[in-house]
């Protein structure tokens, strides 16, 4: 697979420079002049910091660290570092008096369901500081996580803008470095932080690397399923990665609208985001 790791190299340079420029002009094209970052100590936020503050200054980003009781020390010194680094505000937001009383009701409820209610109070925390910093919220989702649904709806998949959607993981490590994000922050095993020793690739099964090099197959060249078996891809693996992007396009989508009138917002009402600017 030499080759397809070749093939996902980007321009660092390049690709820096067309993000910066995405979120000052998106901002800009909102009224705003500020960003707020869900910063958790990993390095998808670690680089959305980075390239808001580029885009913005320091000064207009605020980051906020919203951990759970459960939550990694490890992951709130990693935060401090990129804090440091870049030099913006931030503040802490304890989210475990948010998400315990609802527990409380369902004691019962398993890892899946206090991970999303986790992201989902995290992100009412986020929205209510965008509110009240005068910023939009930014994204941290990658494209390999977008493509395999591995987020939360309503949660870490929320943001007004996502300067990172259309990087695989693997290309996320390349421009991470190229922006001066910590090493250690890029060289530590990518987790949610969910429970103690959870790690994203122990949850999925198998590594970024080899994932990207069959998203970018089936996604980018349009491979067919039968074409990844034979670039070298076992048929299980492909099979398991296509009915995961296939079972999650629900999650890439907004809410479909049932049609009704002659315009339907989605349908007919397609005016340009910038329709009036």
């Amino acid at each position: 697979m030499t080759n397809l790791s070749d093939r996902l190299r980007i321009n660092a340079d390049l690709a820096r420079k067309i993000l910066v420029s995405f979120l000052r002009d998106e901002i800009t094209r909102a009224g705003l002049s500020r960003a707020v970052i869900g910063l958790s100590g990993g390095i998808d936020s670690a680089l959305s910091c980075a390239l808001a503050v580029e885009a913005l200054g320091a000064q207009n980003v605020l980051a906020v660290r919203m951990p759970y009781k459960t939550s990694s020390p490890q992951s709130m010194a990693d935060a401090q570092l990129v804090i440091e680094k870049f030099n913006v505000p931030n503040l802490v937001v304890e989210i475990t008096p948010m998400v315990d009383p609802l527990f409380d009701h369902f004691p019962d409820a398993d890892g899946k369901r206090r991970g999303n209610a986790m992201a989902r109070a995290r992100m009412i925390v986020l929205y209510d500081q965008s509110s009240a910093f005068n910023g939009l919220v930014i994204g941290t989702g990658n494209k390999t996580e977008i493509l395999l649904g591995y987020s939360t709806i309503f949660g870490d998949a929320a943001s007004a803008l996502n300067p990172l959607g259309d990087l695989y993981k693997t290309q996320v490590r390349q421009l991470a470095a190229a922006v001066g994000v910590p090493q250690s922050i890029i060289d530590k095993p990518p987790t949610a932080d969910l429970w103690a020793g959870q790690t994203d690739e122990g949850e999925l099964g198998f590594t970024y690397e080899r994932v990207d090099q069959l998203l970018y197959l089936i996604v980018d060249q349009r491979y067919s399923r039968d074409e990844a078996v034979a670039a070298g891809f076992e048929p299980s693996f492909v099979d398991r990665v296509l009915a995961a992007v296939r079972r999650n396009q629900f999650k890439r989508m907004p809410p479909i609208v049932a049609k009704l009138s002659n315009r339907t917002v989605g349908y007919d009402f397609l005016y340009l985001r910038d329709w009036g600017t």
